[in-house]
């Protein structure tokens, strides 16, 4: 059932054609863009998008790569240009011997164009471009498609060109795909297939979100070991995608407790994401209710924000992707404003998910004020801004924050999320529940442990402070056990380690004060 192909599998093939559409970049091109560049990692696919564009707008093809140089693309087995493999000199080649109507296709280029004598003849080349040719050829029709890995680009290239994204393949594609790297592993080696569809159907959907070469690879690899397609796979699969984003750099997979109650306190929250996990799906749409879209959580450094967001995503079951800002930046123009498109995209393609941006002031300070950074801040601002207005997939947003004043004022305005919730210190109920979480995990009966005198000694003190107490006490008693076999971690080495180490909101007394003012009426407590 799974390898065989069907009907709506070779429909599912046309979808994905479709997605790389050259029909597309047709009408980039005919937008009087003379140059379009399209970063991908899809080199293959790109390259066949462009040499479709090139046949369905009549154009002559011509390939570049600095391995071969120019080459007419027409034709597989065409003969390169003699010194064309030198990007400088092809340019200058095109320049001097391209005629209307053509289609150059580059790979890889960008990363030459540092180069100044090498760009210089790119601008040139462009410029020739944009008025038709020749002289006497203002009608005639010459382009550029830059196929390059990356989108960085000197601040030049920028300006005289457009960049057409290549978006990845969609659901029934990536099922497709799937289907098609199974049936290929089969033809070599035969597959045992011992999974239901509804098995099958959870592999694709932890394939979402990966590029066409991607779902190739992660299919292949979740077979390797034993030949067989079975029920175990949807670990393999979830395994090797974790390994693939991480090594991206862009989202980060992170593991959620197994159950919200593992999480102590936030009783309100709790309540607040209880009722709202009814408000997905079809029967809450036709009741006229839209998708919960997101969360600010601001608090006390410490306080559990971190976990909170952790929570959000183990009480709705969702997988849980973390975006650090610091490593959009790039010192190349656009660059970084790519990367966050990417990880939002990337976020969209695997809904439904939970998406948490932690110390979001950090990634966006400089957007609050005038800044030295070429308007680069405001730049990713706005479009965080933008997609958190106008996204339609199913992504969770929480966003944590600890320095109220760093914030642009424009994202606490109502509507960009949900809720505002102020994650304070744990309360005396609270912090019972999370010395027993704690005890618990260390295999601690909490039974032999006076509560009533732990939580009264532990007053202003944060969760992780009250786990690090726990872990004090540990250290304390097996460092003793040298000298007595017979020590056991009682009430009293946990009220030491208390005292060992002050809490921050004595450290930060005036601080933390200062942060309750602000929240009192504009944030709703999560405890």
């Amino acid at each position: 059932m799974i390898v065989a192909g069907s009907d709506d599998a070779a429909r599912s093939v046309a979808r994905y054609h479709r997605a790389m559409d050259p029909l597309s970049l047709r009408r980039t091109f005919e937008s009087r863009h003379t140059c379009v560049r399209i970063p991908t990692s899809e080199e293959t696919e790109a390259v066949r998008m462009a040499l479709d564009c090139a046949a369905d707008m009549k154009l002559e093809p011509y390939l570049w790569s600095v391995t071969t140089g120019i080459r007419p693309a027409r034709l597989a087995d065409s003969k390169p240009m003699v010194g064309t493999d030198n990007p400088g000199a092809a340019l200058a080649w095109w320049r001097a011997n391209i005629k209307a109507p053509s289609m150059c296709i580059t790979l890889d280029l960008l990363d030459f164009l540092d180069d100044k004598r090498v760009l210089r003849a790119w601008r040139e080349l462009v410029e020739f471009f944009h008025h038709g040719g020749a002289v006497g050829e203002l009608e005639g029709r010459l382009f550029l498609a830059m196929i390059d890995h990356s989108e960085h680009a000197p601040a030049s290239v920028h300006a005289s060109s457009t960049v057409h994204h290549v978006p990845p393949p969609d659901d029934v594609a990536v099922e497709e795909l799937a289907r098609q790297t199974l049936r290929r592993i089969n033809r070599r080696t035969p597959l045992k297939t011992e999974i239901s569809k509804q098995h099958f159907e959870a592999i694709v959907n932890n394939l979402r979100g990966l590029a066409r070469r991607q779902v190739e690879q992660v299919v292949a690899s979740a077979v390797a070991n034993d030949r067989t397609l079975d029920a175990t796979d949807i670990m393999n699969v979830i395994r090797e995608k974790r390994r693939l984003l991480q090594s991206s750099g862009l989202l980060e997979h992170v593991d959620v407790p197994g159950s919200i109650d593992d999480v102590g306190g936030l009783k309100r929250l709790k309540g607040w994401l209880e009722q709202r996990s009814a408000a997905f799906g079809e029967q809450a749409a036709e009741f006229g209710l839209v998708p919960p879209r997101g969360v600010l959580l601001l608090g006390v450094q410490g306080a559990g924000k971190s976990l909170t967001a952790k929570a959000i995503a183990a009480a709705w079951k969702r997988p849980l992707m973390k975006l650090d800002p610091s490593i959009l930046y790039d010192k190349y123009v656009g660059e970084s404003e790519r990367r966050l498109r990417d990880a939002l995209a990337q976020a969209e393609a695997m809904s439904p998910v939970v998406l948490w941006i932690d110390e979001i002031e950090k990634g966006f300070a400089s957007a609050a004020s005038t800044s030295n950074d070429g308007g680069l801040s405001r730049r990713m601002f706005g479009t965080m801004l933008n997609w958190m207005q106008e996204h339609r997939a199913p992504v969770f947003l929480v966003a944590t924050a600890n320095d109220i004043e760093a914030l642009p004022p424009e994202l606490l305005r109502k509507g960009r999320f949900d809720e505002i919730f102020f994650v304070d210190l744990p309360g005396p109920e609270a912090r019972e529940q999370i010395f027993r979480i704690h005890l618990a995990k260390r295999k601690l009966e909490a039974g032999t442990f006076d509560l009533a005198m732990l939580v009264a000694a532990s007053e202003g003190y944060s969760g992780a402070e009250i786990e690090q107490a726990v872990l004090g006490a540990l250290h304390s008693v097996f460092a003793a056990r040298r000298a007595d076999a017979g020590a056991f971690v009682k009430t009293a080495d946990v009220l030491q380690a208390l005292r060992d180490s002050p809490p921050l909101s004595v450290i930060m007394a005036e601080k933390i004060s200062s942060l309750r003012e602000w929240a009192a009426n504009r944030c709703v407590p999560a405890d």
